[in-house]
């Protein structure tokens, strides 16, 4: 049933229904217009919206305000949804409007992707644990221990090419498998949800995040009007914000994040059952994350931080892996889930469905050239091989016809397949010809079939035993713009991931909120997103706005569904699953002359033994002279090493270099730093001056070297001394906010997890 929400007190705003419009007799009879709301509109100064079936939001315009229409200049009746056989039914090929919105975003621009800009990939191979023909016919999970060729591309989303790499963004996680039933695209993010239900708000999704038409800033960054106005007005996106303004964004690198598909594909067996999927990539390294005051610093210091490490960990041989699951469950699940599994803003906790490990990826091999290879490859959600297929999800849907053409347009001919990167390994072949920058030279007289021709002159045919085939699906429905039901629920998983939270973790989405409304000009924007954010979690939303200084919460705004019961799901938090070790992590050591060789020494073989590395940073590059009389060249200068860069520090100096460093006052900002970001600090008893000097107490996360060595890197192991974290006091979260509902905190829900049916994992 339809409802009707004020969604804002800003009188340059004003839009409302029209009296007229709304109760008119087309209004109620006609299937192909949107539901008529449940009571007659009211007359407001503030914006009125008409809420959908699913909770979308609805303007529409009143007498005499201008008409949303086509390109053409036909009036749209509604903009939010794409035209589907029945709320949960596929999109249909004649959505005019769809295809027309969607054509003229894939084309705004040439040659840089419109979105996931700057990025930076890979080379490795996929490598099958055990058979899986019980759940798909997909060649590339016949085989133990079969090694496919693989392609990653990692990126951001906002930023342009040129943009930094540690900016507050969603990361793009896109996987080319080239398997013998031809290329399989993987194509997701690092984040499991996502911040629309419909494929047809994503150019306005990615408009509005993008830097605004009429200044062109800001750049890579969501905190400004534009954005926070969009999704404050739609509701379904308060659940990805939650994750937006979390530390998911902030990853410590590519090898350190999860990847996702999003959606919830379909798997078929050789006997034609279905199951659904939804897949996981875990990285082998665990998962980490920076603090904002670090991204900032990176950026300035190094804005290639995440292209370099991921450059530098496969020259060393320390190549990242990560491991393919899949939450697998069936049309039951499906039915009784209080969620659409169709729906990309919701996810399924892995307590409720545990993972199946299906293989895992290495990344072994650096491009040889980036533009032929990261530029260039294209990746499409709509090649999937043979044992697969897809679900009616409406954002999908859009993904498969947008990505083709986004391709097309991007690299200038249907023959971009033909680019060494883009083009399968397999043995393929159509009688596709012609088409500019063809790189094959076709030979027969045969480009069409069924053709009568004998012999390769008829190659090639169908083969309707090893060929693609969908999943044989009933639908029926009528043809409407409208959502179902079941995607209303735009706040219970929004709740959901907060309360499974740390302490740490919630104090820092407090940060990232106020950091990002602070730089929302318009008052009225800052108050829809705490409307919002009322119906997910009442604390959560009154320390955001204690944060910006607002003397009283505006009222919430009217959820179109009742929240659902859900519990914290570990899964959710990155300091509940953290490294196994210290392995892939650098180490920044401050050395001055006189420092002691042997400790250096027995700190470089302890950070070995541990498979991370070690950079010695110093006043000069030249380096230093250690006491006995050895000379030791720098990696990096104190101002071209700020400590932001390492994941722990370590002091190795001398008394008489003690002293030089305390003059010194990058050296002094170096120990706050770090200090302040909660790292763990090794020292020698001859830097204790220096640290005094810097004005930091030795805490918990401080190792004294001149014992042992081991001591510290066992420290490191713990990633970060977060009992030295100030954020959570910052706007008094000093206690884990709990879902009110269940009174569990995420503290207690982490350190007892629901037990887990995973397989152990073959390496």
């Amino acid at each position: 049933m339809s409802k009707l929400t004020p969604t804002s007190t800003d009188p340059s705003l004003s839009d409302s229904v029209s009296p007229a419009r709304a109760s008119s007799p087309a209004a109620t009879t006609s299937s192909n217009e949107f539901p008529p709301p449940a009571r007659p509109p009211q007359t407001f100064q503030e914006r009125i919206a008409v809420i959908g079936t699913g909770g979308e939001t609805h303007q529409q315009a009143k007498p005499g305000d201008p008409v949303l229409t086509t390109a053409n200049g036909m009036p749209v009746a509604d903009g939010q949804n794409s035209l589907k056989v029945g709320p949960r039914g596929p999109v249909t090929l004649n959505d005019f409007q769809l295809r027309e919105k969607i054509f003229h975003f894939d084309h705004e621009r040439i040659p840089e992707r419109v979105v996931h800009a700057r990025g930076y990939g890979a080379h490795g191979y996929f490598e099958t644990y055990d058979s899986a023909a019980d759940l798909t016919s997909a060649d590339i999970f016949a085989r133990p221990g079969e090694r496919t060729p693989a392609f990653v591309r990692f990126s951001t989303v906002a930023g342009n090419k040129g943009s930094a790499d540690m900016v507050r963004d969603v990361r793009g996680f896109a996987v080319k498998l080239y398997t013998q039933q031809g290329n399989w695209d993987l194509v997701g993010n690092n984040i499991p949800v996502f911040f629309i239900q419909d494929a047809g708000k994503f150019p306005d999704l990615a408009h509005a995040v993008k830097a605004a038409p009429d200044r062109e800033f800001p750049q890579a960054a969501s905190a400004h009007d534009n954005f926070w106005d969009f999704v404050s007005l739609l509701p379904e996106s308060t659940h990805m914000l939650m994750w937006q303004m979390s530390d998911r964004t902030l990853p410590r690198s590519f090898r350190f994040m999860e990847g996702f598909g999003v959606h919830t594909f379909r798997m078929l067996n050789a006997q034609g059952d279905s199951q659904y999927v939804k897949f996981h990539w875990k990285p082998k390294q665990g998962l980490q994350s920076v603090m904002w005051a670090e991204a900032v610093r990176i950026n300035g210091a190094d804005p290639d931080f995440h292209r370099r490490d991921l450059w530098d960990a496969i020259s060393v041989g320390d190549y990242p892996e990560w491991e393919l699951s899949v939450q697998v469950f069936n049309e039951d699940f499906a039915d009784k889930y209080p969620f659409d599994i169709l729906d990309s803003t919701k996810l399924i906790p892995e307590e409720l469905v545990p993972l199946r490990p299906l293989g895992r990826l290495v990344l072994n091999r650096t491009v040889d050239n980036f533009f032929a290879e990261t530029e260039q490859v294209a990746f499409c959600t709509q090649n999937i091989v043979p044992g697969m297929d897809f679900t009616n999800d409406p954002l999908l849907a859009g993904r498969n016809f947008s990505y083709l053409d986004t391709q097309l347009k991007r690299l200038g001919s249907p023959n971009f397949t033909q680019l060494p990167i883009n083009a399968p390994k397999c043995p393929f072949g159509n009688f596709e010809q012609d088409g500019h920058m063809s790189y094959r030279v076709p030979t027969g007289r045969a480009n069409y079939e069924p053709n009568s021709w004998s012999g390769d002159a008829a190659a090639p045919r169908e083969d309707p035993t090893t060929g693609f085939r969908e999943f044989a699906q009933n639908e029926a429905g009528q043809q409407r713009r409208v959502r179902p039901e079941k995607f209303a629920d735009h706040f219970s998983q929004a709740r959901q991931f907060l309360v499974s939270q740390t302490v740490v973790e919630q104090a820092h989405m407090v940060d990232a909120f106020v950091f990002e409304l602070s730089k929302v000009e318009t008052l009225q924007i800052r108050e829809r997103v705490l409307s919002n954010l009322r119906n997910a979690h009442e604390e959560f939303a009154q320390k955001i706005a204690d944060g910006l200084g607002m003397t009283e919460l505006p009222a919430a705004s009217v959820a179109a569904a009742p929240l659902t019961p859900v519990p914290p799901s570990a899964s959710l938090s990155i300091i509940a699953n953290p490294p196994v070790n210290f392995s892939g992590r650098k180490v920044g050591v401050l050395i001055s002359d006189g420092a002691d060789a042997p400790t250096l020494a027995a700190l470089q073989t302890s950070v070995d033994a541990e498979g991370a590395a070690l950079e010695l940073v110093a006043l000069r590059i030249g380096g230093v002279q250690l006491n006995d009389t050895k000379t030791m060249a720098a990696h990096k200068t104190i101002a071209g090493g700020p400590s932001v860069l390492f994941d722990a520090i370590a002091l190795v100096v001398s008394k008489e270099g003690a002293a030089e460093l305390s003059l010194n006052a990058a050296a002094i900002d170096w120990i706050r730093d770090a200090h302040a970001h909660c790292k763990m600090i090794g020292y020698t008893t001859d830097g204790l001056d220096l640290l005094n000097t810097a004005g930091v107490a030795v805490d918990g996360g401080y190792a004294n070297l001149d014992e042992d060595t081991s001591l510290y890197v066992n420290l490191c192991r713990e990633g970060r001394f977060w009992e030295r974290d100030t954020t959570p006091a910052t706007y008094g979260v000093a206690e884990p906010l709990v879902d009110t509902d269940s009174d569990t905190t995420a503290e207690a829900a982490i350190a007892t997890p629901q037990p887990s049916k995973k397989k152990t994992a073959k390496k």
